[in-house]
């Protein structure tokens, strides 16, 4: 697994972009079968070679979905530096059995990537990460360039009403989310009045997060672990050594140590693996959905 990723970090975009957008286009791009093999290759065997085969080839995929989130006023060279991470974490969950273009499935791991990335780094302020916040983000400028709501401050009700409605999210957050794109960081020693007296962290009621926010985020991370604590019971011992291996471990076992430990295939480890997840997944939402239901 160390080796998966290395020629892309040799070839970073940090130190010239210019020169890495060049250099990406030298990769030709894969036949089908050829990458259909060169997948079958790294998921059987995890041959090193393969899999840097199959990522250089689609690095002009990541620079592309990249240049798309330019908007957002983050380097081009850091948002493809995050799509190349998203793309090597797709490289090692693609199946090639399954009958689609490695493209297809890259492309979604590539941009929840840089959609976390800019979520995190395009304010000093946290920014809502709950689905339908992370939706409202990415989506009001391209709904107000539709709507030719141009207006500077506040939207027009009428806008308001629109863009709740196509995004399903309340009018509130639309409202809120407009001012938060529309404003810009202040450096909390900006003087209050034009005078000089007094800087904006002087209002600040405290140091340190807030404590309501503390207790929320360590009761949905506890009930998280539970949900999965739970779902992992309801596992064999071999599928849950062999998730937990694989996919719940600082430094993944492979598929080899693991054939060789309980004396099968590789292929039938990796079954096994895809087969545990599956049913980890499909608990953990019948959980939530239940408990929605019930609340």
């Amino acid at each position: 697994m160390a080796t998966l990723g290395q020629d892309i970090l040799d070839l970073s975009p940090d130190q010239n972009l210019s020169r890495y957008l060049q250099r990406i286009r030298q990769y030709p791009m894969l036949e089908p079968e050829e990458e259909l093999q060169l997948a079958r290759r790294w998921q059987e065997h995890e041959d090193p070679e393969a899999a840097s085969s199959l990522v250089n080839s689609h690095l002009r995929l990541v620079a592309k979905i990249a240049k798309g989130f330019q908007g957002y006023g983050l380097p081009l060279s850091e948002l493809i530096s995050e799509g190349n991470v998203g793309m090597m974490q797709a490289v090692q969950r693609f199946d090639p059995e399954r009958g689609f273009r490695f493209s297809t499935y890259a492309m979604w791991w590539i941009r929840a990537s840089i959609q976390e990335y800019v979520l995190h780094s395009w304010s000093l302020v946290k920014m809502g990460t709950t689905a339908a916040q992370k939706k409202l983000f990415f989506n009001l400028r391209k709904l107000k360039a539709q709507i030719r709501a141009t207006e500077e401050g506040d939207l027009y009700p009428e806008n308001v009403s629109y863009i709740s409605d196509r995004l399903g999210v309340p009018e509130t957050e639309v409202i809120n989310m407009n001012r938060r794109l529309g404003g810009q960081d202040q450096s909390l020693n900006m003087p209050v009045r034009e005078e000089g007296e007094g800087e904006w962290q002087d209002w600040l009621e405290a140091a340190g997060e807030n404590q309501e926010y503390i207790l929320s985020e360590h009761q949905e991370m506890h009930s998280r672990r539970l949900l999965l604590d739970s779902a992992l019971d309801g596992l064999s011992g071999r599928e849950r050594h062999i998730l937990s291996e694989r996919r719940l471990s600082d430094e993944p076992a492979t598929l080899q140590v693991l054939s060789e430990r309980y004396g099968i295939s590789r292929e039938r480890v990796r079954q096994i693996e895809v087969r545990a997840f599956e049913k980890v997944q499909k608990s953990v939402r019948n959980a939530v959905i239940e408990s929605r239901v019930n609340h």
